[in-house]
């Protein structure tokens, strides 16, 4: 039998811990307080996406650099580093008092948590490399995540409650001492002298075009989609893409290693992965609308209703680690997309019933949560675990970069039709003299879960347009996320193309 764990490894575990437990709080306690920010910020819709949005896209910029860079200078010092960042960027988002400022503090908040998360990886593959103590370790850690982003929306509704959304940020930064504190006392050393050098051009190009491409679908409506404006704008985004391709063609040491995708369990698995993105993780952004705008619950009731969601996503996974190895990853991780993609089909009837509430919701709610549980952690393994082990790092950052594109991306779409699904039925229900642009500007108040009023206005008139437009944007996840299912299961059972040459 192994020893037991060291102190300083136990210190080490704690500080990984720690910070995964600050990431994932930041990625799903922060939609339970929209509704808040945009009544004492005064944001509009397209703000509130961009509070989400900053972050995602932050983080995919920082993913690949952060383990090279870890790798040269020290992972435990950038690991270091990477906390003291976030506390900062979390400081500064809890006493601004103004959105665009929260904003830009979250695209820095989300470049140090994207770091953070890297680090996290590196020093407990670094510190924990027997195999019983790295299950340990890595078990926990995975807990501790899930637990941030599974408790998140009820934990940001009653901090609003009890005190004040600052808090919800500010909590960060405390955490933060006490992780640099752990980190310093647990957290060995360790640098790669064979580290590569960076890849600007690739990081830059693929940054950039992600970043046009939510930036069309949040503000193409008010610029016209076909303005020479949005088409400036969508033109930068395919050419910086294309620019991305290119250098990680000719780079000796590329970002991305496309070769990785002949692989079919890696491939498919990737599939899997981005499915998730279009699906479960941006939509529990707008899920706390619908139960506080929708439904009538306020914050707390609403985190509450969250749980229904987000608790099997903590639950399940276990089962799903069993279920793969009995029954293979390209079984079980297009099951589990299906799962999600009929939870989402159960959702949008639930929302649509005569008397919607928690009840209506919670078949779909709970089905799409057991669906990202068995579809989740099988993915992480065998993207993975399908490379040789050499490539790991290389494999894991295409899928955290794969998950963080896609919600970014969704973000923005998500947000586009559920706008546009409350448009269309005040277009049909309200008289065609009112002004396109004043009807416009109604709809995103609306989607966005503020209070509106008017005569032509009522509350029944507010609640179906609030149902066309989630109705739609279910609509969406589960077609979406369904055709992918497909999709994976065909890649994991078709033919393997060639097997991957070692580098």
């Amino acid at each position: 039998m192994p020893p037991a764990l060291t102190r300083r490894s136990t210190v080490a575990l704690a500080a990984a811990c720690l910070s995964s437990l600050m990431f994932g709080l930041e990625i799903s306690s922060i939609p339970a307080i929209l509704p808040t920010l945009e009544e004492v910020l005064h944001a509009d819709f397209k703000q509130l996406q961009w509070i989400m949005n900053a972050y995602t896209i932050a983080v995919t910029t920082v993913l690949m650099a952060t383990g090279t860079l870890a790798d040269r200078y020290g992972r435990k010092c950038i690991f270091m580093t990477s906390i003291a960042a976030f506390g900062v960027t979390s400081l500064i988002c809890g006493v601004t008092e103004d959105v665009s400022v929260l904003i830009v503090a979250r695209f820095l908040q989300g470049m140090s948590g994207g770091a953070m998360l890297i680090c996290q990886i590196a020093v407990l593959s670094h510190q924990f490399q027997e195999g019983r103590h790295r299950a340990i370790a890595f078990g926990w850690w995975g807990i501790i995540f899930g637990i941030g982003l599974g408790f998140g929306p009820i934990i940001g509704g009653a901090i609003v409650v009890v005190s004040s959304w600052r808090w919800v940020f500010l909590v960060h930064a405390l955490f933060a001492v006490v992780a640099l504190i752990l980190a310093q006392s647990g957290v060995q050393e360790s640098k790669d002298s064979q580290a590569s050098s960076l890849d600007i051009a690739g990081i830059i190009a693929l940054s950039l075009s992600v970043f046009c491409l939510a930036f069309f679908i949040t503000q193409g409506p008010d610029l016209g989609f076909v303005s020479l404006a949005a088409l400036g704008v969508i033109g930068v985004s395919v050419i910086s893409f294309i620019a991305f391709l290119i250098a990680e063609k000719v780079s000796p040491r590329p970002m991305f290693d496309f070769s990785v995708f002949r692989i079919r369990t890696f491939s498919g698995a990737l599939v899997g992965s981005a499915a998730m993105n279009i699906s479960f993780w941006p939509f529990m952004i707008y899920l706390p609308i619908w139960f506080q705008a929708g439904l009538g619950y306020d914050s707390v009731s609403a985190g509450l209703a969250l749980l229904a969601y987000t608790l099997p996503t903590l639950v399940v996974p276990p089962v799903a680690e069993r279920l793969s190895l009995r029954y293979r990853p390209g079984i079980v991780i297009p099951a589990g997309l299906l799962t999600i993609g009929v939870g989402f089909i159960l959702m949008k009837f639930g929302s649509a019933a005569a008397q919607a509430s928690w009840l209506t919701m919670l078949p779909g709610c709970i089905l799409a949560g057991v669906g990202l549980g068995l579809t989740n952690t099988p993915v992480t393994n065998t993207t993975t675990g399908s490379v040789p082990s050499e490539r790991a790092g290389m494999a894991s950052g295409i899928d955290m970069s794969a998950r963080m594109v896609s919600l970014a991306v969704n973000i923005a779409i998500m947000g586009f039709i559920l706008v546009s699904g409350v448009l269309a039925h005040l277009r049909s229900a309200l008289p065609e003299t009112l002004d396109a642009t004043y009807l416009r500007s109604l709809a995103e108040r609306i989607a966005a879960g503020n209070t509106v009023s008017g005569p032509e206005l009522s509350e029944s008139l507010i609640h179906q347009a609030l149902v066309q437009g989630f109705g739609w944007m279910m609509l969406y996840g589960g077609v979406g996320v369904l055709g992918l299912a497909g999709v994976s299961f065909l890649i994991f059972h078709s033919q393997e193309l060639r097997p991957i040459k070692n580098q």
